[in-house]
């Protein structure tokens, strides 16, 4: 019997070992669940509470458009850790708009392994700062053992 080559072992090796990596499907939540995406909701503890998420989790944001009762709210993406806690949008880009919000929400899918910084821009941050409309997710990689 003919011994194996390294790269039939490294095939076998790499086979073996994506069998164990069983992709469970991903998941769709809601953001703040039945509160939705709105003003004076704590995020941070929602985040705590719904966490991990994970790669290919698709996060959605819901929210009502502008009204007498309330200014209107958005989704950007912050750049950095400290764009997020001084509630700097200077370098942030904008995900979804006051009206994207309403009906069945506005998605963002959570593709990469990094950290992904959420907030609401409206009113020169004051949704941010003062309506804890923040939140961070770091989704994390699916596998079963």
């Amino acid at each position: 019997m003919a011994l194996m080559s390294r790269a039939q072992l490294g095939f076998i090796l790499l086979v073996a070992a994506a069998s164990l990596l069983e992709v469970s499907e991903a998941r769709t939540i809601v953001i703040g669940g039945s509160e939705g995406w709105r003003f004076g909701f704590n995020y941070t503890e929602w985040v705590l509470q719904n966490s991990p998420f994970y790669i290919n989790d698709e996060l959605v944001f819901k929210y009502d458009p502008p009204s007498k009762t309330n200014s209107g709210y958005s989704v950007y993406l912050l750049p950095n850790l400290w764009s997020y806690i001084t509630c700097d949008f200077s370098k942030a880009k904008i995900l979804a708009s006051e009206t994207q919000g309403k009906g069945k929400g506005f998605k963002v899918e959570l593709n990469q392994w990094r950290p992904y910084y959420f907030a609401s821009g409206n009113k020169d941050g004051y949704n941010c700062k003062d309506g804890l409309m923040k939140l961070f997710a770091v989704p994390l990689p699916r596998w079963n053992y």
